[in-house]
């Protein structure tokens, strides 16, 4: 932020020096950001990122949670538009249905950038970025442990259950793909049931019972979208009289702290981390874009993979 000073000097001969005007600040930079809601851990930890770093900047945050709703975010993101923001940011809902409100932000000359998840759109021009994790390559990842898994228990036939994220989300979308391509490797492992659980706890918990009473002892596997899932899921498993982490290994994605805590109850075998502190790097983008700098169309952000031997060592260090 640049501070300016302007400075009157005096025109009666009695005034010697001159005399200071207070500074004026430069027009900080405001961002209209639609959240996709708060349904998990992940999404928690995201949302305070991102308003810390505005914070930190003297950024103005205009801030609409979309509860889930499409519709919510296309009413928030006209809202943005009417009141001249500089930057639009948003975690969109679903991959499709945004060609229209998208175009007019870009009539409006305002920037768009897209955080955690992506769109389809005709026109890449429409947003100028994209701030987020590769989500085929961490349902890759579950997929390679579960096949280092297999080899180590002896290449056994397994079956696999999949709770999947909200429909049409590119996360969803996007972790299944990537799953299903690495384990297509090996055909003793197959999924025989796969249900949205639409990334909540409740959610998950309810699609695992009925999988458990639909294929009971059938299922070895658990693979989850995210981690609030599959610790419903857990509740489920428990509740079958059955024990998560052993009699159904337990897969899942974000790397939260609470899957963490699972893990190292010997309740979860491995989450695939997906880093939801995007706000430094979202600001910074903004930031980049208003001033007239080139920023990349992706931006992806660095994760690992944690199984349960390492959770007791790596909590602590957990950030969200």
């Amino acid at each position: 932020m640049t501070v300016t000073r302007r400075t009157l000097l005096g025109v009666a001969a009695a005034v010697a020096c001159a005399t200071a005007i207070p500074a004026f600040a430069a027009k900080p930079l405001t961002i209209g950001f639609s959240q996709v809601g708060a349904e998990s851990e992940w999404r928690t930890a995201n949302t305070a990122s991102i308003k810390e770093a505005a914070k930190k900047a003297g950024v103005i945050l205009k801030f609409a949670d979309a509860q889930q709703q499409q519709q919510n975010q296309v009413k928030a993101i006209r809202s943005f538009i009417a009141q001249r923001v500089d930057v639009i940011a948003f975690s969109p809902v679903v991959e499709t249905g945004w060609e229209t409100v998208l175009r007019e932000a870009k009539n409006a000359k305002i920037p768009v950038i897209l955080t955690d998840r992506a769109v389809k759109v005709s026109d890449p021009s429409l947003f100028v970025s994209f701030i987020g994790s590769d989500f085929v390559e961490e349902g890759r990842r579950a997929g390679r442990w579960l096949l280092d898994y297999d080899k180590k228990i002896g290449g056994k036939p397994l079956n696999i259950v999949e709770l999947q994220g909200t429909t049409g989300a590119a996360p969803a979308l996007d972790r299944k793909a990537g799953f299903a391509e690495v384990i297509a490797a090996n055909p003793k492992l197959k999924i025989i049931r796969s249900q949205t659980g639409d990334f909540t706890r409740a959610k998950g918990k309810e699609v695992m019972e009925a999988f458990l009473k639909s294929e009971g002892k059938n299922i070895n596997v658990l693979y989850a979208h995210n981690d609030d899932m599959a610790i419903g899921a857990i509740q489920a498993i428990e509740e079958a009289g059955l024990k998560p982490g052993k009699d159904i290994i337990v897969i899942s994605i974000d790397g939260v702290k609470g899957a963490f805590e699972a893990m190292k109850a010997g309740k979860l075998n491995v989450t695939v981390e997906c880093n939801p502190l995007l706000g430094p790097t979202l600001i910074q983008t903004a930031q980049a874009v208003v001033a007239g700098k080139p920023v990349p169309k992706r931006i992806v952000v660095n994760e690992g993979v944690f199984p349960a031997e390492v959770a007791a060592k790596e909590l602590p260090n957990r950030k969200y």
